[in-house]
């Protein structure tokens, strides 16, 4: 059954057009993500369906008497209440139930002589009981209870008023006062900003039994895996609808691409074969073969021709290191830090080795952004010490740009760095990330986070440092973005600690996760999957394993850098197979545009000419079945 039609939708800001032809369905129970690249049109997308935006053109149908729910990314409370009254405020309508059947049982009482009063209230007092159990009369409370302890609140915070929340409590109370209402639709607009892991994982499991039908914004592709069943991409101002998952998606995608571009190439060739074919019929200059052209042209002209596929990916950029570490790389010796009386970490040991790509997990405020500022030198830690093997070049991402310069150009702020570069290469730096023509001479303080976070990535790239810190490197991007900066580290030869909640970002980076907590350091072998079954399995961290000796360590480190080279000679032989087959497809089209003329077929080699042009076809066949033999080793 369709809840929500969504055709045609227009939507522009100025001369700037954001939606042109926005067209889908969602069906009952059906849960939907929307992705698209930063400025898409997404979040507009979703304030039109939630009535809080109007189209230009266009409709939006919802089933008659459906409920939605409205998440926005900043929610609005009341600061007068505390958390706690702001929930149980959404079971207001159940307190007056309860409350009319507590006078309907005394009326019962006062009514015990009149047995036709005593059958009329008996009959509501049904009908109300059972409005009571629908709306969970009973299971209300705990249900307040479990929602706030779901999204991360305390006993403590409960009592507080709602004015002294940060921005992102605020968010979180909002969600879970849309949580508790469940409207038939939920609009969700980056539901997981703000959460920890363990409150994204109860509410990817709270949407994954939700009875509505459920039409989300989220930058966060595990839970897009977990939770959604169809995929929905914001692409040049349409909506193209995927089955499955994230991760289903994007290989549709690829498939779709494909198949558009090879459909596209073909009716190019065509067009180009008929058009040398006219011009052939007009240079023979008779009456016959003007006319045969004129016939071709009009054909020519009812041709329904296809669009280049355009691809909204983004940036292209890769990490290289300028020198080699030794194999020891940095070390944390009793490690203790605290602010204003409180103690983050205390006595905390780690080593961290050449090649080690490590992601560090833990609750909020736990102290994991401290420890990369106290290893990139920027805070002291309280006790101990931070010691550095041989050839270390450290590089230090922040997720909230600190040292990036308000008042700079763009421009300025990267080549500010870099003097020593020509202009015209810093230019061509920024390009990689998007910045072009004058944008450039924008000042940062006018970027958005996520421009600002390309820039200090351009700057890291340029760098070419050989360990990485990374501070919540994919927050701001968009999904394309994060796809690329996760190939670029793959490729990337040194060590990475980075801090970051996205999950898909962990499974693709790391090769050890790192737990920190008030105990210090547990140390997980494997990316965030392989801890998590560690976990599910209650085995204890690999650092404490039994047995797990130096020498373990090397063996596992060895065997991941084994998988890492065979993985980089794969892709080295499948760029060198397609260079082959963009340099032979290349003489095929210069062949074939040889052969589309008279002369072809008179020169003394055509024979051979055409000979040629077959082997070239059959090798280009050959080629093309080497290089699936090798994408799928």
């Amino acid at each position: 059954m369709i809840l929500l039609s969504v055709q045609n939708i227009k939507k522009s800001f100025g001369v700037r057009t954001v939606l042109k032809d926005a067209s889908f369905v969602l069906q009952d129970k059906e849960r939907m993500g929307l992705v698209g690249v930063n400025g898409s049109g997404k979040s507009t997308l979703l304030k039109i369906i939630a009535g809080l935006e109007t189209p230009d053109s266009g409709t939006v149908s919802v089933q008659k008497g459906l409920k939605v729910g409205y998440l926005a990314q900043h929610g609005e409370v009341d600061e007068r209440e505390t958390v706690l009254e702001t929930l149980e405020h959404v079971f207001d309508p159940v307190v007056e139930m309860e409350g009319e059947l507590r006078r309907m049982e005394e009326a019962t009482g006062e009514a015990a002589d009149d047995p036709e009063a005593l059958s009329r209230l008996g009959g509501a007092y049904d009908r109300l009981m059972r409005q009571f159990e629908e709306s969970n009369g009973y299971g209300w409370r705990s249900a307040v209870q479990g929602v706030l302890a779901g999204l991360g609140f305390t006993k403590e915070q409960q009592g507080q008023k709602t004015g002294v929340l940060s921005g992102g409590e605020r968010t979180r109370l909002c969600l879970g006062r849309l949580l508790l209402q469940q409207p038939d639709l939920l609009l969700l607009d980056e539901p997981t900003n703000h959460l920890d892991l363990k409150s994204v994982s109860w509410l990817e499991g709270f949407l994954a039994t939700y009875k509505g039908a459920v039409l989300m914004i989220s930058h966060d592709r595990y839970f897009m895996d977990a939770v959604c069943q169809r995929m929905g991409e914001l692409l040049l101002g349409t909506v193209e609808c995927y089955d499955g998952n994230y991760t289903q998606y994007l290989g549709q995608r690829a498939e779709r691409f494909a198949i558009r571009q090879k459909a596209y190439d073909l009716q190019q060739k065509e067009i180009a074969r008929q058009e040398a074919i006219i011009a052939r019929f007009k240079m023979y200059n008779t009456e016959a073969s003007l006319k045969k052209a004129h016939s071709r042209e009009k054909a020519l002209d009812r041709v329904e021709r296809l669009e280049r596929p355009q691809d909204e990916r983004a940036i292209r950029f890769s990490f290289k290191a300028r020198r080699r570490t030794g194999e020891d790389v940095v070390m944390g010796d009793g490690l203790t830090k605290g602010f204003d009386g409180r103690t983050l970490f205390a006595g905390l040991n780690f080593h961290v080795r050449a090649g080690d790509r490590i992601a560090i997990l833990g609750d909020n405020g736990v102290g994991k952004s401290t420890l990369l500022k106290i290893i990139s030198g920027e805070w002291r830690p309280d006790a101990g010490m931070v010691r550095f093997g041989s050839g270390v070049d450290l590089g230090y991402y922040d997720q909230h740009q600190r040292k990036l310069h308000p008042e700079k150009t763009v421009l300025d702020e990267v080549w500010d760095d870099f003097r020593r570069m020509e202009q015209t290469d810093v230019r061509s730096a920024l390009g990689l990330f998007l910045f072009t023509g004058d944008e450039v001479l924008e000042k940062v303080s006018t970027l958005s986070g996520g421009e600002k976070g390309r820039v200090a990535l351009t700057k890291l790239m340029l760098r070419q440092d050989n360990l990485l810190l990374l501070d919540e490197p994919t927050n701001h991007l968009d999904m394309d973005s994060r796809e690329v900066l996760e190939d670029a580290l793959a490729d990337f030869g040194g060590t990475i600690l980075a801090v970051s909640h996205d999950r898909y970002f962990i499974n693709r980076f790391a090769d050890k996760v790192w737990v920190l907590d008030e105990n210090g350091i547990q140390e997980y072998l494997g990316n965030y999957d392989d801890y998590q079954e560690k976990i599910n399995r209650q085995q204890p961290p690999d650092s404490e394993l039994a047995g797990v000796t130096k020498t373990e360590l090397d063996r596992q480190k060895r065997k991941s850098r084994e998988e890492k080279l065979r993985a980089q000679q794969t892709k080295e032989a499948l760029l060198q197979l397609e260079k082959q087959i963009a340099d032979t497809e290349e003489e095929i089209d210069r062949l074939e545009a040889y052969l589309a003329t008279a002369e072809a077929y008179t020169a003394p080699d055509s024979q051979e000419t055409l000979k040629k042009y077959s082997r070239l076809k059959e090798r280009l066949e050959e080629m093309y079945e080497n290089w699936a033999a090798a994408a799928e080793g």
